[in-house]
């Protein structure tokens, strides 16, 4: 973790561009777990009315919650995502421009104002995960419902260190990794 002036964290102005880069993704990323959380109990309905469940069905809810617990939550997020978030918000509080403040939950994504194998690292993402999103869709119950409470349980786990990365950031411990922000020109 890198140090940050503690003056430069209690300014207003950056307070409110770090909350509105960082609560755009925790916005997103808890709106997709709302959304995600009612068909990944849909099966379930019928046991609690009595139905009994097949071991196959508790397995494929066990496998997915494991699998994208550790994937997508902790590899993913925790180690990859939330700390760039992190970085990236304390760039822009420090460099704010009027586009990349007005975008900054995008900006601190790596979607815009980021170096050209970001960008296409993570627009490539944001089309690998529509396509799951089709996929999955596509698949029936119970099946659906497993993977989409490992969705929800990495999506979860995803929010919370990004927003537990955030509070260390907003006392000053940045985390240490590369923002991956474009090269300024340099002198002309």
């Amino acid at each position: 973790m890198v140090a940050v002036s503690a003056q430069a964290q209690r300014d207003p102005r950056s307070v409110a561009i770090a909350a509105w880069a960082v609560g755009g993704v925790a916005l997103l990323l808890g709106q997709a777990i709302v959304r995600l959380a009612p068909r990944a109990l849909e099966p379930w309905a019928a046991v609690l009315d009595g139905a009994s469940v097949e071991p196959a069905v508790v397995l494929a809810y066990l496998g997915a919650m494991a699998g994208l617990a550790y994937f997508e939550g902790y590899r993913g997020f925790q180690q990859r995502f939330s700390p760039r978030v992190v970085v990236r918000a304390q760039h822009l509080v420090r460099h704010p421009t009027a586009l990349t403040v007005v975008l900054a939950p995008l900006m601190v994504m790596g979607l815009i104002h980021a170096t050209r194998r970001r960008l296409i690292g993570s627009w490539g993402l944001i089309v690998g995960i529509i396509g799951l999103i089709v996929a999955v869709a596509q698949l029936d119950q119970p099946w659906r419902g497993a993977i989409d409470a490992g969705v929800v349980v990495g999506l979860s786990w995803g929010l919370i260190a990004t927003l537990a990365l955030a509070f260390r950031g907003a006392r000053g411990q940045i985390p240490d990794v590369d923002p991956d922000l474009p090269e300024s020109p340099g002198p002309a």
